[in-house]
Formats: C-alpha cells, sequence, structure tokens
C-alpha cells in the first residue's frame, strides 16, 4: 500500500537546502531509529550537551533526566500538532547543530519521519517499547496498515520505557554523564510509578459503566487499555485524517444512547469536530457538555504545572474523573 502524503518524502521541501541536509543526514538506517549504541560521544569541551527535542513531551523527558548537563531545544511547543508539524529551514540548521536529537517516533513526526530517520545523531524515544504492548488500530494509523499507534505516554508504565531510552542516549552521547543521567533517571523511574498507581486509583474511583472517555482524535488508546476506560475518537489516531459526517452522526448516537455527560476538547486539535458531535447529540434531545481540555500530542505552557509530562498526566486525569463522575473528584490521592 502507498502511504499517504503526510507520510511521504518532504525532502522536495527542503531542495534549496542541500548543504544542511547533507551534513545532518546519512543513509537510512535498518530500523526506525539510530540504535543507541551507535551514538557517538560529542565533543563537549565543558560545555552542556545540545539536545534538540521534537515534542516536548520528549523535550520533558531530556530536561528531566539531564538537567544541568543538558541544553534543550523542542522544536514543537504548546499545542502544535506534531502529526502536522513540517520542519523550516531554521528547524533543520537547529537539528544540524545539535550533538543529540530525541524524537517521539512511531511516526508520531509524520511529516519529518525521513528527515528524523536519516540522522545520525537521533534515537527515537520510543524505540524500545515491547511490540507486544503496542496497539495496532483498526486501518493502521494514518490510513498506513501496520503502523502502530504512537501515543505509548498515555500508559505511565510504557512511558518509563522512553525514560530509560532517554537515558542511555544521553549516557551515549555525554559518557563523562553517565552517572548523573543514571541518578536521574532512577529517580524518575520511581516517581513514574507513584504516577501509574496515582491514575489508576483515581480511576478506578469512577463507575465502570461511566469509564467512557470521547476526545478530538482517538490518542488515548494506550490510556484506555491501562486503566480500564473506553475510548473513542471522533477522528482516528492521527489528526491528518478528517472527521467525516458519519463519523460525527455514529459518535453522537453512541454518546446519546450511553447517555455519556461529557465530552473533551484537545489542546492541539482544533474544537470544531467536537462541537459538531456536541451539535448533533443535543439533535436528538440528550444533554452533554465539554469536560474540560485535554493535553494529548503536546505539554501545556512553560510555568504551568501541565507544562511537565508529570502535571500534564494529572491534569488530563483529574479533568477527567471530575466530568465523569464528580464525586471521585473528592476524593483524589
Amino acid at each position: 500500500m502507498k502511504p499517504p502524503a503526510h507520510f511521504r518524502s518532504h525532502s522536495w521541501r527542503l531542495a534549496w537546502l542541500p548543504l544542511a541536509l547533507a551534513a545532518c543526514t546519512a543513509p537510512a538506517p535498518e530500523s526506525h531509529a539510530t540504535l543507541v549504541r551507535d551514538l557517538q560521544p560529542a565533543a563537549l569541551n565543558g560545555r552542556p550537551l545540545k539536545v534538540t527535542t521534537t515534542a516536548n513531551i520528549v523535550g520533558d523527558l531530556a530536561r528531566v533526566i539531564g538537567a544541568e548537563r543538558v541544553q534543550v531545544t523542542d522544536l514543537m511547543g504548546p499545542g502544535v500538532d506534531p502529526h502536522l508539524f513540517k520542519a523550516s529551514a531554521r528547524d533543520v540548521r537547529t537539528l544540524q547543530g545539535a550533538d543529540l536529537v530525541l524524537y517521539g517516533g512511531l511516526h508520531l513526526e509524520g511529516k519529518m519521519v525521513e528527515l528524523l530517520e536519516k540522522n545520525r545523531k537521533a534515537t527515537a524515544v520510543t524505540q524500545n517499547v515491547p511490540k507486544e504492548r503496542l496497539l495496532y488500530p483498526q486501518g493502521g494509523f494514518g490510513g498506513v496498515e501496520g503502523l502502530a499507534d504512537p501515543h505509548v505516554w498515555f500508559d505511565v508504565d510504557l512511558w518509563k520505557t522512553a525514560a530509560e531510552t532517554t537515558r542511555d542516549a544521553l549516557s551515549a552521547a555525554d559518557p563523562a554523564g553517565q552517572e548523573r543521567y543514571a541518578q536521574n533517571a532512577a529517580a524518575y523511574l520511581t516517581q513514574l510509578d507513584a504516577l501509574d498507581r496515582e491514575v489508576a486509583t483515581l480511576m478506578n474511583r469512577v463507575p465502570k459503566e461511566q469509564r467512557v472517555l470521547v476526545t478530538a482524535h482517538d490518542a488515548f488508546g494506550y490510556f484506555g487499555k491501562r486503566y480500564g476506560v473506553e475510548v473513542r475518537g471522533v477522528q482516528g489516531v492521527s489528526t491528518a485524517s478528517e472527521a467525516g459526517t458519519r463519523n460525527v452522526q455514529e459518535l453522537a448516537q453512541f454518546v446519546a444512547s450511553r447517555r455519556i455527560p461529557a465530552l473533551f476538547v484537545e489542546s492541539s486539535v482544533p474544537q470544531r469536530t467536537v462541537q459538531a458531535v456536541i451539535s448533533a447529540v443535543r439533535a436528538q434531545g440528550q444533554t452533554v457538555q465539554i469536560g474540560g481540555q485535554l493535553f494529548s500530542d503536546a505539554l501545556g505552557s512553560a510555568g504551568t504545572p501541565e507544562a511537565t509530562y508529570l502535571g500534564m498526566v494529572r491534569h488530563n486525569v483529574q479533568t477527567i474523573s471530575s466530568a465523569l463522575a464528580p464525586r471521585a473528584q473528592e476524593q483524589t490521592p
């Protein structure tokens, strides 16, 4: 099957930057990311390790584990959809100047796949997630059969694997900091274990029949599997696929028949599709409201609790539980 346009090479857009591309790319590796063991140590000479990341959720990992030894630049800020993001000339130069590039992988960065996979300094933080724990949505990801859902961070236990891969990538690029990275990662893994238990506890307080999460796009599959929540999205797993009238009407019928009290919008996805479902539900004589804004493909703005992975997950689960079962929020752990 021929991949859709948003997964095909976009290097033609950068044809006017051959020197930049030649400097930051190499022959395509056999796997979807350069293996950590193949990364070469950077010549730091006492300066911080320059790390460039794609989505800011990956940048958060680099900052937490790298701490004072790294200087992190995110290509994508708050509210940016990684599925649709296109690398600019400035982004290419930033990638070129990095000592290490970390990205989500699993085709999360749909329009940057070729550029990232050819970069010798790049590692996908999801490359070591066990294949048996990946989800493969019906119809594939972005319409391509065989591609996994890349939103693994919504299973906090799986995100631990990404943290470990980040630790190993930082250590390979900066061997002198290996002990520091190991210490930081160990402390963070402990926090992730606690967060995983916290999310499970809070969602278990929502009655099972009320654990139905309807969002703008189907990004919460791993969340649903890990924490026992039925998940539906107006759009598919990738925001590159449009929601048609049939999708909206079928989902509206589902929401009305199940008497679901709230739907959720996302910070990186336009609200129009969710609003269309709400209008269709109300046309059937049922009451439904927006239960709040969730963070799916990007963290929140700097200075807010949601600017970190830990804060983002807590915000999401508290928003979900409060809208679906208000009494569950009264006993927040």
